[in-house]
Parts: C-alpha cells; sequence; structure tokens
C-alpha cells in the first residue's frame, strides 16, 4: 500500500499544481465557458441595443432616467435584459461644413474653381469623329457639389450639319429640391438615332471640383430619369455661383479643421467619462456618421454573440420611446422565445430614394424587401449569430433598417406583424415604441406612464 502511495503522490501533486496555475494565471487557462461552469457568461433573455450617435448625450442621459432606470429597479426583469448603446468608435475628422454631405464622411474636394467664366462641362477628344447612333434616348447623371449655374443645353450633330435638322428635345431633371442631383435626357423623336458618345471617351471639366458624373457603377438616379442608353448626346455649359462665397470657404478651411479636431478630442474624452461612468456603452469599429449606421448595427451584433448569452434581441434607437414591460409581456403572450423569429411593424413595397437623407444607389430594384420601420424590433439569436457570422461579406445599403430588410430576404424569417411598434411619430395608447422625440419629450412620455400608466394622457379625476 505504501508503495502505491508514493506513485500516486507525485501525480496529485502534480494535478494540485496544474489547477492551481490554471487559477492563478488568467493567461494560461484555456479560453471559453467550457473549462469551469461557474465562469459561464451570464444570459439574459433580451438584450436591448440602442443605436446612439456620438454626440446624442442628453438622449443617453434621459435613457438612462426613464425606461432603462425603471427596468434597472423591476424586481422580474432586472437581471434579465441588458441595455447597451450602441456608439461608433470614431468620429468624423472632416467638418461637417467641408464634407459632400452631412450624412457621410467624404471630404468635399473642391481644390482649384474656375471661376468668373463659363465652363463646357463636356468636351471630345478631336481624333474621333462624330458617328450616328441607334439610340434615340441618352441620358447621363451628375451631382452638384457646390451650387451652378446651367447657362446653356446643345446637342452634337453630325459633320454633314443634319443633326439640327431633326426632331431632338434635351431635358434637364433636378431629382429634388434639397438635393444637388440630376439627369440630363437626349431624345430624338424620330425614328433616326442621336450622335452620341460612351462617357469614357469624353473629357469632363468638373470646375475644379464642382460637380461630378455619376456612372453606372456607382449606381443611378431613378428609373424614369434614366431611361436609355447611358452617355452623353450633347453636353452643357455652366458658371460657378457664388464664386467668393466659395473662396472664402476654401480659405478658411484650415481653421475649421483645427478647431473640428479638437472639438472631437473633448468628445472623445466626454464619451469614455461616461461609458466608465454607467458601463453601457458598446463602441463599435467605425466612424460614427449616418450612412455606417448599418455597419455599427453588424458590429454590434458580433459582439453581442462573442460577448454575452441571450435568447432575444430587440433593436432601438436613441430618440424612441420603449416600454420594455409591454413587450416583455407580448413575447410571453405570442410565445416568440423561439428560433427564426423576426417581430416588428414592417413597411412592404417601401419605394427606394435616390436623392437625399435616405438616399440609395446600390439597391438597384425599385422597391425595398419587407423591412421593420427602426422604432423598434425583436429577433431570435439565431438571426442575429446568421449576420455576424456573415458580417464581413454582407453589404451595407443607405439605412440600417432597409439593410436589415435585404439581409433577411436571403433568410426568410417568421415575421410576425404588430402596429404597436409605431413607425411615425405619435401616440398611441399600449404602443411599444414610437420614434423621433427630443429628449425634453421623452421625459414627458414617461412622466405621464408612471403618473397615471398612459404614456399619451392623463385621464381629468
Amino acid at each position: 500500500m505504501r508503495n502505491w502511495l508514493v506513485l500516486l503522490c507525485p501525480c496529485v501533486v502534480g494535478v494540485a499544481l496544474h489547477l492551481w496555475l490554471l487559477l492563478s494565471c488568467p493567461g494560461s487557462h484555456p479560453a471559453g465557458p467550457l473549462s469551469f461552469p461557474q465562469w459561464k457568461l451570464k444570459h439574459y433573455d433580451v438584450i436591448v441595443g440602442v443605436l446612439s450617435a456620438r454626440h446624442n448625450h442628453e438622449l443617453r442621459s434621459v435613457i438612462r432616467s426613464t425606461w432603462f432606470k425603471h427596468l434597472k429597479q423591476h424586481p422580474s426583469l432586472n437581471q434579465r435584459v441588458l441595455v447597451k448603446f450602441i456608439i461608433g468608435a470614431y468620429g468624423c475628422a472632416v467638418p461637417v461644413k467641408d464634407r459632400e454631405d452631412p450624412y457621410s464622411c467624404k471630404l468635399l474636394n473642391i481644390s482649384n474653381p474656375v471661376l468668373n467664366q463659363e465652363i463646357e462641362a463636356f468636351s471630345l477628344p478631336e481624333d474621333i469623329p462624330s458617328v450616328l447612333s441607334e439610340d434615340r434616348i441618352v441620358s447621363v447623371n451628375f451631382r452638384v457639389l457646390y451650387p451652378i449655374v446651367i447657362t446653356s443645353l446643345g446637342v452634337f450633330y453630325e459633320a454633314d450639319g443634319v443633326g439640327f435638322q431633326r426632331n431632338i428635345t434635351v431635358k434637364l431633371y433636378q431629382a429634388e429640391h434639397e438635393s444637388f442631383e440630376g439627369t440630363i435626357v437626349w431624345e430624338s423623336q424620330d425614328l433616326q438615332g442621336l450622335v452620341s458618345r460612351n462617357l469614357h471617351k469624353v473629357m469632363v471639366n468638373d470646375g475644379g471640383g464642382v460637380f461630378r458624373v455619376i456612372t453606372a457603377g456607382e449606381g443611378s438616379l431613378p428609373h424614369e430619369l434614366t431611361e436609355g442608353v447611358e452617355g452623353i448626346a450633347g453636353g452643357f455649359i455652366y458658371t460657378i455661383q457664388e464664386g467668393d462665397a466659395l473662396l472664402k470657404s476654401l480659405h478658411t478651411r484650415p481653421e475649421r479643421f483645427t478647431s473640428h479636431i479638437k472639438n472631437l478630442e473633448k468628445e472623445d474624452a466626454l464619451l469614455k467619462e461616461e461609458s466608465s461612468m454607467y458601463d453601457d456603452i458598446v463602441f463599435v469599429d467605425v466612424i460614427d456618421t449616418y450612412r455606417n449606421v448599418p455597419s455599427k448595427l453588424l458590429n454590434f451584433y458580433r459582439w453581442t454573440v462573442e460577448s454575452t448569452s441571450f435568447d432575444l434581441l430587440l433593436k432601438t434607437d436613441d430618440d424612441c420611446y420603449i416600454d420594455l414591460e409591454a413587450v416583455f409581456n407580448r413575447i410571453m403572450q405570442k410565445k416568440m422565445d423561439r428560433p427564426n423569429i423576426w417581430w416588428g411593424n414592417f413597411r412592404l413595397n417601401w419605394a427606394v430614394d435616390r436623392t437625399g437623407k435616405w438616399q440609395e444607389l446600390e439597391y438597384p430594384s425599385p422597391a425595398y424587401p419587407a423591412f421593420a420601420c427602426g422604432s423598434g424590433y425583436v429577433i431570435s439569436k439565431d438571426i442575429v449569430q446568421w449576420l455576424a457570422s456573415n458580417s464581413e461579406r454582407l453589404k451595407t445599403y443607405q439605412g440600417e433598417d432597409v439593410s436589415m430588410g435585404i439581409w433577411m430576404a436571403a433568410v426568410g424569417p417568421k415575421r410576425y406583424q404588430d402596429g404597436l411598434w409605431l413607425c411615425e411619430k405619435t401616440c398611441e395608447s399600449g404602443m411599444l415604441s414610437s420614434p423621433q422625440y427630443s429628449p425634453q419629450e421623452l421625459g414627458e412620455l414617461w412622466r405621464l406612464k408612471e403618473l397615471c400608466g398612459d404614456p399619451c394622457r392623463c385621464e381629468e379625476r
């Protein structure tokens, strides 16, 4: 027996030493919860992701003092829900005034504007002869980055001059008043075609960067404006409007950049302090602009799968009223805590916008697949896992709600339509969510909710 003890002692000591090393050296034990059950990630019934802009401190503060505070004080829900604000880790380094549009982070690259003279937008190389094509409709899309005045429109004509004898019209369409985008269409009204050129064989004078021709690879404007063959069958002459103001803006650009970078540094410090104080922010690896919101969402999905354990995920925005108790009650009533679930208020056959804030240049169809409006929706864990695992390959579109619809068209989840996820800024008794509120309005909705049980009104007593 003593011999057996002599043999076993080194083994026992070795095992004990190995366990001690695993427990005392964090870097030496295997990753993941499987080795030690007590290290398992906390499980939540629902994770709430709140998309938030970096500068929306006040909205986040109101949420923390209203429905989020109510959740923390709730005796049965406070341990079942995890709430995180989703914020881009980086601010845009370009001041808003110096961007192509306020929704992206692309520099308005006007460097050497041609002022106080007329500019011919298109010209043809002299060594390329004019050829009559069979195309009866030719169009070109362009984006104006600084206001211009088009002084004349024209058409190409054949060497013998017969081009001017035919019935040809030139139309200029401005896509929307709020935008600087348009289309020029040349159309022959008879059976003969147009003298046209492929865009790649045309020299473009952008006036120093004040406008840009949009090719098919970059997307297109609405179908009714782009009927026909892409190219040009003529040209236009323009001048740059308010050239002195443009020069002044370019001259003061370095000062704006310096001031903007200082403001970004202050914003970073405030966000770091806010995150340290409340521990409810997930910083995702994107520049925080509207155009990057779909990427913010995909990054958050990856974070949830890698960092938490959950059954359902609720997505909302920081300007939305949310009633989490009502959401939980509906989940239990409808038994939605199961796989392949997408629960929201769905927009069907929604037309694709080609201009403005919701400009879509990547999705070719005239209408989007069904998508849930952004005030709130719930998806099951398996859908989140699919999105997370494919996040590097999924194409992002102009908004996270329509992007989600396009991604889900490939998955085919079970959709549950519910009009209590409100799509517009309005108040209804029993609503689950409602969007587009100011911090003061959100505070007032919740005050009425706590006082009378209804965020919309208090009955006179």
